[in-house]
């Protein structure tokens, strides 16, 4: 969909005007992955206008594929309107114009299904089932048992105010429990589900997924990660597929039993450990937040498709997320792979010195890798 982000700060009955810009979740993850160098798809449905045109050219213009994104001639391109401040405030407002979107549209009949599932990894959002009927039955056929079914990716993406009824927690559970990388905020499973006591106990309400990632904003994050052989292990040099989310897979719902070694396992795991691995976030001189989680969930599954550790994954997922938030927009140039691999490497008492501010990425890598290494 199309952002505009305000001249100044203010609410916005007080901001006289906005800049143009391209926004949603899909496609800034598609967008970011595509700038770091790996092979991505979008396919969504924008309408036949102006906005449809900046859409495509624009997302295509990172190098996403958009050959397959749909032109609607009776519906508009969906588009938003944010204020400056943070959306975890109460200053933070949003204008969501995507009832009767062209996207909000999108059903199986009108989309190629063959391309949706021809990459490696599908990442889905929270945010596409909530805009209409058509878009749930969409999503819930896509990451239904298929024998051409990719790696899913679902970024729960709470957003009350798109959800037309009181149901969208309980989707987003079922749609959650039916993926294999699942990215959540600690507070936004608190929101939505009620879950406190942190991520160990969002762990035991979502055993299914091979992989739990779970957000702590300015604390960093914790994954609980796959076993030997599952399906989020994928070899170097796999492709990535854009987005665009199951009916419940007829998975148990009960709650996952602690193993040995006090992890949660998913049921019928008991002898299968699944570990976590912690990642504390950097220290960023914010510009804006807006962004973030999809820069973050891009980081991460970059390095999951270069089979890189488990902390690694995290710590590309910070380093992605810096660079957004060091912008004023949703959608920021990433390090150089050769500058995030250094980062990432660093041992824990450097990377707890690091502190990252506008123009990082752009910096020359050798210089900014040494610098922000010695920062107190």
């Amino acid at each position: 969909m199309v952002t505009f982000l305000p001249s100044r700060p203010g609410r916005l009955a007080d901001v006289p005007s906005f800049d143009r810009g391209i926004g949603g979740a899909e496609s800034n993850v598609a967008c970011v992955l595509a700038a770091a160098g790996h092979s991505t798809r979008w396919i969504s449905r924008v309408g036949a206008d102006g906005f449809g045109d900046h859409l495509v050219e624009a997302i295509g213009g990172y190098g996403v594929d958009v050959s397959h994104v749909r032109r609607d001639p009776t519906r508009p391109t969906g588009i938003y309107f944010r204020t400056a401040g943070d959306r975890a405030t109460d200053a933070h407002e949003v204008a969501y114009y995507r009832a009767g979107s062209a996207a909000s549209a999108m059903t199986a009949a009108d989309l190629d299904l063959e391309a949706v599932r021809a990459g490696r990894v599908l990442h889905l959002s929270g945010i596409t089932p909530a805009l209409s009927t058509d878009c749930l039955t969409l999503i819930r056929e896509l990451t239904a048992p298929h024998p051409d079914r990719p790696l899913i990716s679902f970024d729960v993406n709470h957003r009350p105010a798109l959800w037309r009824d009181t149901h969208g927690p309980e989707v987003l559970l079922d749609l959650a429990r039916g993926a294999d990388i699942v990215f959540v905020g600690e507070d936004e499973a608190e929101d939505a589900w009620g879950i406190t006591g942190g991520p160990s106990h969002i762990r035991e309400v979502l055993p299914e997924p091979d992989t739990l990632v779970v957000k702590q904003g300015a604390r960093g994050a914790v994954a609980f990660g796959p076993t030997a052989g599952s399906r989020t292990r994928l070899p170097a040099g796999s492709r990535a597929a854009g987005a665009m989310g199951v009916p419940p897979l007829e998975r148990s719902r009960e709650w996952g039993r602690a193993g040995a070694d006090g992890t949660p396992q998913a049921p019928g795991s008991a002898t299968t450990p699944r570990p976590a691995t912690t990642a504390p976030a950097l220290k960023v001189d914010v510009v804006a937040t807006t962004g973030a989680g999809d820069a973050f969930a891009a980081g991460f599954l970059s390095a999951t498709l270069r089979d890189l550790p488990l902390r690694d994954r995290l710590r590309h997922g910070h380093l992605m997320a810096a660079a957004t938030l060091t912008t004023p927009g949703d959608l920021a140039p990433p390090p150089p792979r050769a500058l995030a691999d250094r980062l990432v490497a660093l041992d824990d008492t450097a990377w707890g010195r690091l502190r990252l501010g506008p123009g990082w990425t752009q910096a020359d890598e050798d210089e900014r890798a040494e610098k922000e290494a010695r920062t107190p």
